[in-house]
């Protein structure tokens, strides 16, 4: 059977489950929910396990906080054996319009303190990363209590639509490819 780390970046506790930073979370549980499972306390975080099509997707959630994250992920890639191509990072993204999915192969960490964590604990940009639009609509010098307040009324009543779409990406990463699932998805 075929394994994926698909990692949800966020940060642990009541305070911050509802915030945009914590979109990564917040898809997995999405995820989680509806196929009736449920995350385990493990070493490093929170673990679930997903079947699908013969392929086994490790859902983890770091209990690492954000900036530390790449510590749970080298963890779970090796004691599962995992190859870096079949790692999926999840995150909040910025520079996306809200909701926006984009899929990538590689890249910068783009500021984001999750990925530059990951990145220095991988010793590499190339892993696969799914960024999800937050948008930008701060205004100066606001953009930590942005990033880290919770979605508006609008949002909300947004994201469970956006929610499915992300759950359907992650199967398609799995079972289709990354490449045929950027096609597929980026920009949507």
């Amino acid at each position: 059977m075929k394994k994926y780390l698909i990692v949800g970046l966020g940060n642990i506790g009541s305070d911050y489950a509802n915030t945009r930073h914590n979109i990564g979370f917040r898809i997995l549980d999405h995820l989680v929910k509806k196929e009736g499972l449920s995350f385990e306390t493990q070493k490093l975080g929170d673990v679930a396990i997903y079947r699908f099509k013969g392929r086994q997707f490790i859902l983890l959630k770091p209990s690492t906080y954000m900036n530390l994250s790449g510590k749970a992920i080298v963890y779970w890639l090796n004691k599962e054996n995992i190859p870096l191509e079949n790692l999926l990072v999840i995150t909040d993204d910025l520079n996306l319009p809200f909701g926006t999915i984009r899929l990538k192969t590689k890249g910068s960490d783009g500021g984001h303190n999750g990925l530059k964590d990951t990145q220095d604990k991988l010793q590499t940009i190339n892993y696969n990363r799914f960024r999800f639009g937050i948008s930008d609509a701060f205004s100066k010098g606001r953009q930590v209590d942005y990033v880290l307040g919770e979605w508006t009324p609008e949002e909300e009543a947004k994201l469970p639509e956006r929610l499915d779409k992300a759950f359907e990406l992650i199967k398609s990463f799995g079972t289709a490819g990354v490449n045929i699932t950027m096609n597929t998805f980026n920009g949507q």
